[in-house]
């Protein structure tokens, strides 16, 4: 008999990249297509952002920076409207207030009473409605730490996204911090497991320095896969081609957990990538053959929404992980057997 429960999907990431495909997939959520099953979703988000509303509330009342997460909550909520519009609401005057957003306050707030950051999630969640659930990749209380190409070392997300340096390798402060078990389970469940787009040094990997969970990707019979960033990210990723993602995501991994490397086809018009070469960023190069030598399968399709930014076009990416996740199913059906 056909199996027609919910597809698993697992999204590891953080920033703008990881939201952007939360949004596409939570209309699957409540599918109306009888050819596809429906989705059930779980988000894994890192917690090393220290700037902005984020970094003031980590250092004023020592809490998980809250920005991410909420970002990830207002993408999936059932009513993108007022509740979501209320969560994104950022003050703009007031001694101790201006530059902070209500959901984070929120949040910050909500884990004082509880006394737990993913309780806090959880009941936050709820108030929004969110179709699916979402896990701080740890609870620890982490920064991220760089080491640059000139030997340099640099502490923290804000510092390491403005530097000029290539970076050679990042890593947790404190170094051995732990996930969820709740996080473990789902990845252990997943049909698909995603990774990006996001920033690969600060969004990306930071998930994959929490021990455990690159050893739960590699055991779960999930179909797993990177999403290549579309252009150069000032900062962290200039010159870097598809393969230096993928090399990058391996070494901070211990080997490979990947099966493939999603990329854009879609051509990028000159006005826009002039417009980005300005800022010294251009499109990522799909060097293909280097990736199939990683040991990787590609994937191609016409991913990117092309308007003031340039980013992953929520359905288009959304519809690459649902394709993914039924041959996922069937993978898991094998192993089963």
């Amino acid at each position: 008999m056909e199996d027609t429960s919910p597809l698993k999907v697992v999204a590891i990431g953080g920033g703008t990249g990881l939201s952007a495909l939360l949004e596409g997939l939570k209309r699957h959520t409540r599918t109306s297509e009888a050819a596809l099953p429906a989705v059930d979703l779980t988000a894994i988000v890192t917690v090393t952002d220290d700037g902005g509303s984020s970094g003031r509330l980590r250092r004023d009342f020592s809490v998980l920076p809250p920005g991410d997460i909420r970002n990830c909550m207002v993408a999936l909520s059932e009513d993108s409207d007022l509740l979501s519009r209320l969560f994104q609401y950022r003050f703009q005057a007031g001694r101790g207030l201006k530059g902070h957003s209500f959901g984070n306050l929120f949040l910050m707030a909500l884990t004082q009473i509880m006394g737990d950051f993913p309780e806090a999630v959880r009941v936050s969640s709820e108030v929004l409605k969110i179709a699916g659930r979402i896990y701080p990749s740890t609870v620890a209380n982490v920064a991220l730490e760089a080491r640059l190409a000139d030997g340099q070392t640099v502490v923290g997300e804000t510092r390491i996204s403005r530097s000029r340096q290539r970076i050679q390798a990042v890593r947790l402060t404190p170094r051995r911090v732990e996930p969820l078990a709740a996080t473990l389970s789902a990845i252990a469940d997943a049909d698909v497991i995603t990774l990006g787009p996001g920033s690969l040094f600060t969004s990306v990997i930071p998930n994959l320095l929490v021990e455990g969970i690159p050893a739960a990707i590699r055991r779960s019979p999930a179909v797993k896969v990177y999403f290549v960033n579309l252009m150069w990210q000032p900062g962290e990723t200039i010159n870097f081609r598809a393969s230096d993602h993928v090399r990058a995501i391996q070494k901070h991994a211990g080997g490979n957990l990947l099966d493939y490397a999603v990329v854009n086809i879609r051509p990028i018009p000159q006005e826009v990538k002039r417009r980005y070469a300005r800022q010294e960023a251009l499109p990522v190069e799909n060097d293909i053959e280097a990736i199939f030598k990683l040991g990787l399968r590609v994937v191609a399709g016409r991913l990117a929404e092309l308007s003031q930014k340039v980013r992953h076009d929520p359905a288009a990416t959304a519809a690459m992980v649902i394709r993914l996740a039924l041959e996922g199913r069937q993978r898991r059906k094998h192993f089963a057997k």
